[in-house]
């Protein structure tokens, strides 16, 4: 699993403490108040599409370059049979090639808490007022994280070890009550 870090450092996280580091987020300038963070979780893809493609194609030509030669030597039910093998496996990584870029990314920017969640060619998108949001775990403290308000409700951590969760759950706090603090001095 694979989550986007940030050596920068962002003050009044907490109570007492100068200088707290984002482990799963990373800010950005924003002009006035409080910065913009962002959270990008996705799944950890050893190899990329293109590279998946790269080596489909040389299996391919591996594998049909063998079968000719034992095509030509007499033996002709071998290319049936490599060509159900290299559909078969060109099914299976077309599967995870549609789900290597599979992510969760949570923006807190301007007066919006947003979340996409993209599965496969599918995106979903819920937009939250930062003010509301509660920060909980959907059922116990190494479950998925669910981010309600006003009736809506979504979960994220997919991407995130079961033990880390409670930890992107507190920088998630943080960053929404620091948001608030800014907002308050915007007020005064």
């Amino acid at each position: 699993m694979s989550v986007t870090t940030s050596p920068g450092r962002w003050p009044g996280a907490e109570p007492g403490a100068a200088n707290v580091a984002l482990r799963f987020g990373r800010e950005t300038a924003a002009d006035g108040g409080a910065p913009d963070i962002e959270w990008v979780l996705k799944r950890n893809c050893s190899m990329t599409p293109g590279r998946l493609l790269a080596v489909y194609v040389s299996l391919c030509v591996l594998s049909l370059g063998i079968a000719v030669f034992f095509w030509i030597q007499g033996a002709r039910m071998i290319m049936p049979f490599a060509w159900a093998e290299l559909l078969a496996l060109g099914a299976a990584m077309l599967v995870y090639a549609r789900h290597a870029g599979d992510r969760e990314r949570i923006a807190l920017r301007g007066g919006r808490l947003t979340v996409e969640y993209t599965e496969g060619p599918q995106v979903r998108r819920v937009e939250f007022q930062p003010a509301w949001v509660r920060v909980e775990p959907e059922q116990g403290d190494r479950s998925l994280i669910e981010l309600s308000s006003h009736g809506r409700r979504v979960a994220i951590g997919r991407f995130v070890r079961p033990e880390l969760r409670a930890d992107l759950a507190q920088e998630l706090r943080m960053a929404l009550r620091r948001w608030r603090q800014a907002g308050q001095r915007e007020i005064e």
